[in-house]
């Protein structure tokens, strides 16, 4: 079977682009990262790539005139790459109709909660877990799901439960779900490069 060839988006730290990368190198997943992009400069997951060999670019939004002509130029990069699998990390904008059309079916996101729980507008990084702690839960977890137009409502290929403490703060609730969230990224990206996945509906089905 050959590989499946991966692009990712990243915003930040990009600990999940991390998590890929050594599970790639460890050949547990079937696929390889061609590009990386980054809406942030001093984005750490832009020398997480680089240093892992793996072609890794800036691209301002600013530079374009609205969010349309920017994700024209974001599916312009996959396209000349020839991408099967968009892989969001960390990536904190929304995506154009067009681009997920482009990609329809083909694109991952990973979110720091059970969806549909404190999921969609505002609710990502660390204002997650405050809204957990806030609302007393005694469960959250980490989500993956392929992306459709809106936000966080996409066909759910994985979810994992973490168990909330009495003593947890947003930070240390949020190291706990990222652990989480590291494992069921890379099994998710295993499960559609191995040809695993089906979606029928909003269900998720494995081979």
């Amino acid at each position: 079977m050959s590989q499946t060839k991966i692009g990712v988006l990243i915003s930040g730290g990009g600990t999940n682009l991390q998590s890929i990368i050594d599970n790639i190198n460890e050949g547990n997943i079937n696929g390889s990262i061609e590009l990386i992009i980054s809406n942030r400069e001093n984005a750490y997951g832009l020398e997480r790539g680089k240093k892992a060999g793996i072609e890794s670019i800036y691209i301002n939004p600013k530079d374009y005139e609205n969010e349309e002509s920017f994700n024209r130029r974001l599916i312009d990069e996959f396209k000349k790459r020839d991408i099967d699998l968009i892989v969001l990390a960390g990536y904190l904008k929304i995506l154009s109709k067009e681009f997920i059309n482009k990609y329809s079916g083909r694109i991952m996101n990973i979110h720091p909660s059970l969806i549909p729980s404190f999921c969609g507008k505002n609710y990502y990084g660390i204002r997650v877990h405050e809204a957990v702690l806030e609302y007393g839960c005694k469960i959250t977890g980490a989500t993956v799901h392929f992306v459709d137009e809106n936000t966080d409502t996409g066909p759910i290929i994985i979810q994992e439960a973490v168990k909330v403490a009495e003593d947890d703060t947003p930070d240390t609730l949020q190291k706990k779900v990222l652990k989480v969230e590291h494992r069921i990224l890379v099994e998710a990206i295993k499960l559609y490069c191995d040809n695993r996945l089906t979606i029928d509906g909003r269900i998720v089905r494995t081979k």
